[in-house]
């Protein structure tokens, strides 16, 4: 089944990244994947289509409209939800690229992200619920003892468990060195959990057995510091014989209400108040996973999945409220052409600005789009591929990770912004979608690590592996080259604009790196990382190009469209850096300097 008219994703898009440009098919080439072919993946796909179309967007502006809230001490869901979650449950979702042993299908990450693209579009607040639960089971599957495996991932990969991840709280949002919850130890090994986690999504809901919470806690005196933080399994029940019990004394303290996205639940969460004392003790009871104080290492398994998906969801709500711009575009007739005399009026997408408009973000969230699949690719590579392959992809997805999260968080907004312009007064109605989309996008750029703890991440530490600049420069090099023997002039001139691009992103990076002062190198990262994004979206634009010319089963209307796409981003877009890069390379201190009482 394809849905050709999806206002979700293009599936002819979604086919040229896939088997044009990054050859998915090979994959089957590979031991792990060997069960599979492209009907398989093919397959795959369509379901996810069918279900996020049928289960998931069906109830998008309900969730919205009917957020979440508390009753009795339990939190209320819209129905729709939990009949959404069973059919991605059901249809084998929530374990994938999981081991066959575990009950996964081994799939390849790069077609996994191809179908969760589709219900991150479809309702990205529902979808919530599921890839949290992944992540959970995935940082399990890892870092976890065969006991923790069975007890706990097993059943969540199973879809009878839930899973969230417990780190900030009401003093420590993103500095995760002033947590303050607590763990004892017991006699029997296990731990007693006291303090207060907020700002958890999927923190209680009704939709599972139970919800295994991943806890980020103290076990000794120290009150600052990540390296005092260790990681422990907090059920909200109880499990004994492979099932729910009692519960735990983690208890529902309130839900935030938010902007948008807000069919996930939100939550405050008390740990160890003792309204739900187990064998008449205060304290949750909790399970460390792995070493003592090597918690914050574990959870940035789950966190480095949960920001590429992240970035995937910026540019899934930038997706789809672009392809509904294009239709009301094409519906809408406002307006006449400036040389038309009299006449019916014409379709909007006859005007110049509303063209530059949905230009704009065809440019922003298809490559976006085919950056996320890229990075998927890596993961791919680092985990099945030879030696020197996934050493090199670890490199490239180390870099590339603070760029997949908050390129796509920033543009794709913007994308969303621009689809509400398109749709004019109507867009900021919630009689048409876009004003949700905008809405539930906002976030991205906020959690799993803002955009300037991301940019901080790029240049104070990420492009200081003069490894992974070096390999880096090596792809971006080659096809540059490759480009610039490209019969078509275009193609050709873009690769010079990239290989300068790059060669100016080089030499500011090194300027800034002889900084001795940290601040002030480092007090315009969010410049950089911009810059840093655009010179990667602009080579993800350049293999797009390239892949053009092997493309199958796309029509010349698409080649073209394509090739408008790229000529736009390097006209327009690349040339944004230029501005960026001035005002890195004179370590501007503006911003810096600016005083507390000058506000």
């Amino acid at each position: 089944m394809t849905t050709l008219n999806s206002k979700l994703l293009s599936r002819t898009n979604l086919d040229f990244l896939l088997y044009d440009w990054l050859e998915a098919e090979a994959m089957t080439e590979r031991e792990r994947f060997a069960d599979h072919d492209r009907a398989t993946f093919s397959t795959m796909i369509d379901t996810a289509e069918k279900i996020a179309t049928d289960w998931f967007a069906n109830h998008n502006a309900k969730g919205d409209k009917h957020e979440p809230y508390m009753e009795d001490g339990k939190v209320v869901l819209i129905p729709e939800i939990a009949k959404a979650y069973g059919a991605f449950r059901d249809a084998g979702f929530l374990a994938t690229t999981n081991d066959a042993q575990y009950g996964g299908l081994q799939l390849p990450f790069v077609i996994d992200r191809a179908c969760i693209a589709y219900f991150l579009a479809a309702n990205i607040a529902t979808s919530g619920y599921a890839f949290l639960t992944c992540a959970a089971a995935n940082l399990l599957l890892a870092h976890g003892t065969p006991e923790q495996i069975d007890r706990f991932a097993l059943p969540m990969l199973a879809g009878r468990f839930t899973g969230t991840m417990c780190m900030s709280e009401p003093q420590a949002g993103s500095s995760l060195g002033d947590i303050r919850t607590r763990a004892e130890l017991q006699p029997d090994g296990s731990y007693r959990l006291f303090g207060t986690k907020m700002w958890i999504s999927g923190g209680d809901h009704e939709l599972s057995e139970t919800i295994v919470h991943l806890v980020l806690a103290r076990t000794g005196p120290a009150e600052h510091g990540v390296r005092g933080l260790s990681l422990f399994i907090v059920p909200k029940h109880i499990v004994r014989d492979g099932n729910p019990a009692e519960r735990n004394d983690i208890a529902l303290v309130g839900l935030n209400h938010k902007m948008g996205n807000r069919a996930t639940t939100n939550c405050v969460l008390s740990l160890g108040d003792g309204q739900f004392a187990v064998d008449g003790q205060a304290g949750a009871v909790g399970y460390r996973i792995g070493e003592e104080n090597r918690g914050l290492s574990y959870m940035f398994h789950m966190m480095n999945e949960a920001r590429i998906v992240v970035g995937l969801g910026a540019v899934m709500l930038g997706y789809t409220g672009y392809l509904h711009a294009v239709q009301y575009a094409r519906d809408r007739p406002q307006g006449r052409a400036l040389t038309q005399k009299g006449g019916d009026p014409v379709a909007i997408i006859q005007h110049a600005d509303v063209r530059q408009m949905l230009l704009t973000q065809k440019a922003y969230v298809e490559g976006g789009l085919a950056l996320c699949l890229y990075l998927a690719k890596l993961l791919d590579d680092q985990s099945t591929g030879d030696e020197e392959t996934a050493r090199r992809a670890y490199l490239l997805l180390d870099l590339l990770t603070p760029i997949g999260k908050s390129w796509p968080a920033k543009w794709c907004l913007e994308a969303n912004n621009l689809a509400i312009q398109v749709h004019g007064g109507a867009g900021y109605t919630h009689d048409f979608p876009v004003e949700q989309f905008y809405r539930d996008n906002r976030i991205n750029a906020i959690h799993e690590g803002t955009h300037g703890i991301q940019a901080l991440d790029l240049l104070g530490r990420k492009v200081l592996n003069g490894e992974a600049i070096a390999y880096l420069d090596s792809v971006i090099d080659d096809r540059c080259t490759s480009a610039a023997r490209s019969a078509n002039p275009d193609t050709q001139e873009w690769a010079k604009r990239l290989r300068s691009a790059w060669q100016d992103i080089q030499r500011v990076t090194e300027g800034l790196s002889r900084e001795q002062d940290v601040e002030r190198r480092l007090a315009n990262a969010g410049l950089y990382l911009d810059a840093f994004g655009h010179v990667i979206i602009a080579w993800i634009w350049l293999e797009q190009v390239d892949a053009l010319d092997r493309a199958t089963d796309v029509s010349e209307d698409f080649i073209l469209g394509k090739r408008q796409a790229a000529r736009y981003f390097f006209d327009w877009e690349l040339p944004k850096i230029n501005h960026w890069l001035a005002i890195l390379e004179r370590l501007d201190s503006t911003a810096l300097e600016m005083q507390d009482s000058w506000f």
